[in-house]
């Protein structure tokens, strides 16, 4: 290796830390970013079904329509769909999900659930004039 190797090499590392360093640290995700407390909002079939404050402590929702049912689980400020009878079973794979405006649906079953921050208003992502 030439010592111009070896400068590419640190340049492309520290390229890579520059990156990875700030999401590592910054650690305030658990509350949405700017420690806001977060909600989410279950809607089935279009209509508002509840509002659930995402804590640490575990809890269980239960959801059940003419449809079929499906289990929601809360903890460490985020939401998963635990269980669910749809023959796809699709909603299973959107994992455990933290951040504002990140969804899960059901389609068979018409369930949307969506983070939002608590406060109700949620913050402007760009602006264009």
């Amino acid at each position: 290796m030439k010592r111009a190797d070896m400068l590419l090499i640190a340049v492309i590392l520290i390229a890579a830390l520059a990156f990875l360093v700030p999401r590592y640290f910054s650690g305030n995700e658990a509350k949405g970013g700017q420690g806001k407390e977060l909600v989410a909002n279950v809607t089935v079939d279009g209509k508002h079904y509840r509002t659930i404050k995402l804590t640490k402590e575990e809890q269980t929702i239960d959801i059940r329509t003419e449809r079929g049912y499906n289990i929601l689980k809360v903890h460490d400020y985020g939401v998963e769909m635990y269980e669910a009878d749809c023959p796809d079973q699709v909603c299973l794979g959107f994992g455990f999900i933290t951040l504002p405006k990140q969804t899960i649906v059901c389609l068979p079953h018409r369930v949307l659930v969506e983070i939002a921050s608590g406060a109700g208003e949620d913050e402007i992502d760009g602006f264009v004039q």
